[in-house]
Parts: structure tokens; C-alpha cells; sequence
């Protein structure tokens, strides 16, 4: 992966998500609601960074942000797992 990639709400809510690399070198999800919610998944394997960005793009865009992604990964066939939140 060679870039970080972070996308925030464009309907002016405070939504964030985005890809970064853990200590370990995984590849890691953080979403923030930017009030109480902070939420870390490690992606199993190693994904297209295209297919990826794409999938994070789509759901910060919708106004359910968290039940988006997990549908875009899906159809993405990219596999993650709950390290924290």
C-alpha cells in the first residue's frame, strides 16, 4: 500500500474513515463520528488499494456510513476483522 487514504462526510456530518498501516504493517479501517464512536478493522489479506478507497468513498457518503461499508467490502469480497471500538 503505498498511500493513506482518507475520506470525510460530504453531507456535513462529522464522518470520517480511513485506510493506514498498524505498527505490524496491516492494513487497517478507522472510522470516528467525530463525537463518541471510534471504530479499528485489520483487513485480512492484501486488497486492491483501488477496490478499497472505492469501497470507503461509497459509505462516507451515505448517511448510514457504518452498515454501507460493510456492504461495499462485501461486494468487494474484502474480508475484515474488529480490532477495536
Amino acid at each position: 500500500m503505498g498511500q493513506q487514504a482518507f475520506f470525510h462526510a460530504p453531507h456535513g456530518g462529522a464522518d470520517f474513515l480511513g485506510i493506514r498501516r498498524s505498527r505490524g504493517g496491516e492494513t487497517e479501517i478507522v472510522y470516528d463520528d467525530g463525537v463518541a464512536r471510534r471504530m479499528v478493522w485489520r483487513v485480512a489479506g492484501k486488497p486492491q488499494d483501488g477496490k478499497l478507497s472505492d469501497a470507503l468513498r461509497t459509505a462516507v457518503g451515505s448517511l448510514r456510513v457504518v452498515p454501507t461499508l460493510y456492504d461495499e467490502l462485501k461486494k468487494r469480497s474484502i474480508s475484515i476483522e474488529r480490532v477495536a471500538g
